[in-house]
């Protein structure tokens, strides 16, 4: 869970899942994606650049490293988008489950 975002190929990283599990097997990616309900979405914003950083700073003493975080979840493919991308390197049946208003999700893309 949560490191398809912090890879550079995603779709090259998509096709090798696919390409490695068994005939019958699914893919099951959990990872940060876009909140669904605007107000959420932007408290999660104000939070995550804001406030989690700080906390990293505080706690880890390393404000960088939060940064990061924040600024890689955001540019992590939407639920949609990463739907699609799965689709396009032959999973079937995909589809994704929003947690948490969205803020995460659980996409599951099979293999026949």
């Amino acid at each position: 869970g949560f490191g398809l975002r912090n890879v550079t190929h995603k779709d090259k990283a998509l096709a090798e899942m696919h390409r490695v599990l068994k005939p019958g097997g699914k893919a099951i990616i959990l990872e940060f994606s876009k909140p669904t309900i605007e107000p959420v979405n932007k408290i999660y914003d104000f939070y995550s650049f804001k406030i989690l950083p700080k906390i990293g700073k505080l706690v880890a003493k390393d404000e960088a490293s939060y940064q990061y975080l924040s600024e890689s979840i955001r540019m992590h493919p939407d639920q949609v988008t990463l739907q699609s991308m799965m689709e396009k390197v032959g999973f079937e049946d995909v589809a994704y489950h929003n947690l948490s208003a969205g803020i995460v999700a659980v996409h599951i893309g099979h293999k026949y």
